[in-house]
């Protein structure tokens, strides 16, 4: 286990790293590593001489080597594996060759070719990183947090493999997506590279090419349910409670099933939350407050369907319905306005199996009991559009082409500016490509998605699609739990990131614009939502008040720029 305390030089200001490795030994630890960066005189007090060739040279001139190598890879699975080997390697080089990409190489280290990395996961393991606990070694789990790399860690992301994206069970392939998140959490919000840690939770898997598979890297066995899945579950949090209570713990990628009862079970006992409920919520709430700012209309007069009423739609849901009780309206009267749409079709009175978070938003007999509908007693689709006539919609289902041509001229004949979000991921379960979105609404659609999506040409115009990805709520949220030292993630602060995102929009003063900025600008985007989520923890009472200026100074304190720190031999 390593522990990096950096000092700075008291006549230069140089950040200096005391560094107990020594030779070949050092060079195999990618946060210090430098390669030829590392001076001759490092080079001589860390018995790195003879292992590197007498040349010296700059991080600028690393950088044009990485790039020119990334360029010679010819698909973006290969261009993913280029960059965890160079992550792996020298991770300082790979987040400054992030920084100066990023709109190029975001959606290769995640969303969308994370996704071909977990299917592939195991065929292309290189080497391992973070900690891969399986349910055989329950007993161990203490031990194994023991063995992480880094002493001091922030944030932890962790999944179970289950619901990896719109692709279903990776099993421990859903590794890739802890890896990919913290990543984003240094690229975007600037935490730390050594402080974070990813963990998969291996329960088996019920995906059976990879039982098949004999490369296969994970624990070969059915996956573990009911009270063995929810006892291990709970060994896990609570040996994190232990050995790191002050962490930052994102759940991430578990089934519908699992996802909302183990937020709902230990949000009061860890620093904690769920990305894919309240984190997806946040982001699409920000997204949608700019876009009903450029229709003119007020959020509190909308009329919502969200396609796809698992804990990612209901989450949503939830918090836009928040947002229009922020407007006036009582709790009742918001959720009046959302018509959730689930395998079965329209939430509504009478239906059976509803899981809890899904009965909030049951619309009564007496609101569609009137309608005509296509098949005699099947609330579908296409019905609810036509008659809920909606200003919004929302898709979160994983099936690509749901939102049809007919449905969204249907959605559009009665709405000047729809307002219509295909979120799921990758790109392959996306429900509507942005241009046939456009071209189906004579360019008036308001579009935002989850997955990155190139301009679209329309009519002389050039539409930018906007990305409503949660890379733009997480990494600024997680900046300011830590600089604000929060106890706990409270849904108020979630609010307060969304309010902070929209008010970032360049649309509010370009109604052409983007209704997201740019992600080259994403550290200052989380800057902004770090400030604000501080600001609401105090508020709140989970954090200790200070003065704006000290939580601005703390906040900027924790954003770790990738620059080389001078390495000095450190005895005892």
């Amino acid at each position: 286990m390593i522990e990096i305390q950096p000092t700075r030089d008291p006549k230069t200001g140089e950040e200096v790293l005391g560094c107990f490795l020594t030779g070949q030994a050092l060079q195999e630890q990618p946060f210090l590593n430098k390669g030829l960066a590392f001076t001759f005189a490092e080079r001589r007090e860390l018995a790195l001489q003879g292992l590197l060739p007498p040349h010296e040279e700059t991080l600028a001139v690393q950088l044009e080597r990485a790039y020119q190598a990334y360029q010679q890879k010819v698909t973006d699975l290969e261009r993913h594996i280029f960059l965890r080997a160079l992550q792996d390697e020298n991770e300082t080089l790979f987040y400054a060759l992030l920084l100066g990409h990023v709109e190029e190489m975001m959606p290769v280290v995640y969303t969308p070719v994370v996704g071909a990395a977990c299917q592939q996961f195991s065929h292309i393991y290189r080497r391992p990183r973070g900690l891969f606990i399986s349910v055989p070694e329950q007993q161990d789990i203490d031990t194994i947090l023991e063995n992480r790399p880094y002493r001091d860690v922030d944030v932890i992301v962790v999944t179970d493999g289950e619901r990896i994206l719109g692709l279903g069970d990776q099993g421990a392939g859903g590794m890739g997506i802890p890896i990919g998140k913290l990543s984003l959490y240094t690229l975007c919000g600037g935490i730390h590279p050594t402080r974070t840690l990813p963990i998969i939770l291996d329960v088996g898997t019920n995906n059976a090419e990879a039982l098949r598979d004999p490369l296969y890297v994970g624990w070969r066995h059915e996956r573990v349910r009911g009270q063995e899945y929810d006892d291990f579950i709970d060994a896990f949090a609570q040996a994190v409670k232990r050995k790191l209570p002050n962490v930052l713990l994102q759940w991430e990628d578990f089934a519908q099933a699992n996802a909302g009862r183990l937020l709902d079970r230990y949000r009061d006992q860890l620093c904690t939350f769920n990305d894919d409920i309240q984190g997806t919520a946040s982001v699409t709430t920000g997204t949608l407050l700019a876009a009903v700012k450029v229709t003119g209309s007020p959020l509190r007069d909308q009329r919502v369907v969200t396609f796809g009423a698992g804990s990612a739609g209901c989450g949503i849901s939830e918090q836009i319905c928040a947002a229009m009780v922020r407007e006036g309206l009582s709790e009742a009267e918001a959720r009046s306005r959302f018509w959730l749409i689930d395998r079965p079709g329209l939430l509504r009175e009478g239906l059976t199996g509803l899981l809890p978070f899904q009965q909030k938003f049951v619309q009564p007999r007496s609101a569609w009991s009137g309608w005509t509908l296509a098949q005699a007693g099947q609330a579908g689709f296409m019905d609810v559009v036509k008659n809920v006539k909606p200003t919004i919609l929302i898709g979160v289902s994983g099936v690509p082409g749901a939102f049809s041509q007919d449905v969204i001229r249907e959605m559009a004949d009665g709405v000047a500016r729809p307002i219509i979000f295909p979120l799921s991921n990758p790109t392959s379960r996306c429900e509507a490509t942005p241009a046939d979105l456009l071209a189906w609404t004579d360019g008036r659609a308001l579009v935002a998605t989850g997955s990155p999506f190139a301009d679209i040409a329309y009519k002389g115009r050039t539409i930018p699609v906007t990305q409503c990805n949660n890379s733009y709520i997480f990494p600024g949220l997680g900046l300011g739990i830590l600089a604000a030292k929060a106890r706990r993630v409270t849904d108020g602060m979630f609010m307060a990131a969304s309010m902070a995102l929209a008010e970032s929009s360049p649309a509010l003063s370009k109604p052409d614009a983007p209704l997201l900025p740019s992600l080259e600008g994403i550290r200052q985007v989380s800057r902004r939502i770090a400030l604000a989520v501080a600001a609401e923890a105090q508020k709140a009472g989970v954090a200790e008040r200070t003065s704006e200026d000290e939580t601005a100074r703390l906040v900027d304190q924790h954003m770790w720029v990738p620059r080389y720190a001078r390495l000095k031999k450190r005895s005892g």
